[in-house]
């Protein structure tokens, strides 16, 4: 909490002197100012141990304290919209209140940053996405329909999917795999790129569902994500708001694709390799940030060298490889240790003898069913017989609903919570 109101009054006072500064330079060192703080903040308590086990021996007392530095709730979250709102008010994206209406700024402020069904794991949400909605509210405000929507389908892939696929990847940990057979292998593997998107799309819609209830619309953080037929559209899909956080404030900045193909090229490596350490503390996240980056930059280089009509048989090659690839990047969250992936890629390749865990598998395909049918109906969703279908909607919620009371896993916290 100290933490929290800590950050809330550096914002408050930082993006106010950027509001209020008539002198460019000034306006502009008080922005560098608060997004330093922001920054130097984040780095101290969630990098700090991996800043002590790279540069430090494990002898020396600064290591020691280093390391034993806690993880705060949510400081990823509320460290970036911090930086959202200094940056934003410097772009006058936002308009800073008069100096005596100052209290008022302050508490909108606060709202913005502390505002808390989103605080923990998302959507990361933008000051000028959200302060403009501060006022008033009325029962008039929230959309009944879309709420409750939001929310069974929230805690739906939440608790029926997710928390009951964790018990079937769980075997996804070294040495365990190395006793499966590989289609065992390849089945976990799918298995858990369904339940991390249920684990971190249900808190997504559950934050929204929350907020909406509160008059506050957030933006979707997840857009079919699994249907994309490349990598750029995959990012466009998945954790929506981190990655359009990253294209504003980071890639944009650094130049974007205006200063030329190699630069282009530096700038997505550099972006995703940032992006990656944002998920953690542990150089296995750089890893797989530079996994994307480069999946991201042979794609672009790719559209560029080679043009071919799409077709069919095209469009299911390339849905296939992105979803494989980014399967395979899942692995780097799953085992955080780099050599216990490569050991598991290992494993796929080799243990073909082996006798596969039917039951296992039998578990995955049906958990891991609703995700198939839910990205399947998306595809389908301009045909007439998704439009004569779409009025019974209420029926599946319904069924949902159900599902929940009657099949949820052991609870377990959400993935990205450890982010």
């Amino acid at each position: 909490m100290l933490l929290l109101i800590f950050s809330v009054a550096i914002n408050i006072i930082s993006s106010y002197l950027v509001g209020i500064s008539t002198n460019q330079t000034r306006k502009k060192w008080c922005a560098i100012l608060g997004v330093t703080i922001n920054l130097i903040t984040l780095a101290f308590f969630k990098y700090s141990g991996l800043i002590a086990i790279t540069f430090f021996n494990s002898a020396d007392t600064l290591f020691d304290f280093l390391n034993t530095i806690p993880l705060p709730i949510g400081i990823s979250f509320f460290t970036f919209q911090g930086i959202s709102l200094v940056v934003d008010t410097y772009r006058d994206e936002l308009t800073t209140e008069e100096k005596n209406k100052f209290p008022k700024y302050g508490l909108n402020v606060a709202l913005f940053i502390s505002f808390f069904p989103q605080l923990i794991a998302g959507p990361i949400v933008k000051a000028h996405d959200f302060i403009p909605q501060i006022k008033t509210k009325t029962r008039k405000d929230i959309h009944w329909e879309d709420v409750i929507k939001y929310l069974i389908l929230g805690y739906f892939l939440k608790s029926f999917v997710a928390d009951n696929l964790k018990d079937y990847t769980y075997w996804i940990a070294y040495p365990f795999f190395e006793t499966k057979s590989s289609i065992t292998l390849i089945f976990m593997l799918f298995g858990y790129s369904m339940q991390i998107f249920s684990d971190f799309a249900g808190y997504s819609l559950i934050a929204i569902g929350i907020a909406g209830l509160f008059g506050y619309q957030l933006k979707q953080n997840f857009n079919f994500p699994y249907i994309a037929q490349s990598f750029s559209d995959f990012w466009k899909r998945w954790h929506i708001s981190l990655s359009s956080f990253l294209k504003e404030y980071l890639y944009f900045p650094l130049g974007g694709n205006r200063k030329g193909k190699v630069r282009t090229y530096i700038n997505l490596l550099l972006t995703m390799i940032l992006g990656g350490l944002w998920h953690g503390a542990a150089w296995s996240y750089a890893v797989w940030g530079l996994f994307h980056g480069i999946l991201l930059a042979t794609e672009r280089l790719l559209q560029d060298l080679v043009h071919i009509r799409n077709n069919h048989i095209l469009k299911t090659v390339k849905f296939s490889v992105v979803f494989i690839m980014v399967s395979i990047g899942w692995l780097l969250f799953k085992l955080p240790e780099f050599s216990d992936a490569v050991k598991y890629i290992y494993s796929i390749i080799h243990n073909t003898e082996l006798n596969p865990d039917y039951s296992n598998i039998t578990y995955i395909i049906i958990y891991s069913t609703p995700i198939i049918v839910y990205h399947i109906s998306y595809l389908l969703r301009s045909t007439n017989s998704y439009n004569k279908v779409k009025k019974y909607s209420y029926l599946a919620y319904g069924f949902m609903l159900f599902l929940i009371l009657t099949n949820s896993g052991t609870s377990q916290e959400f993935i990205y919570f450890q982010f």
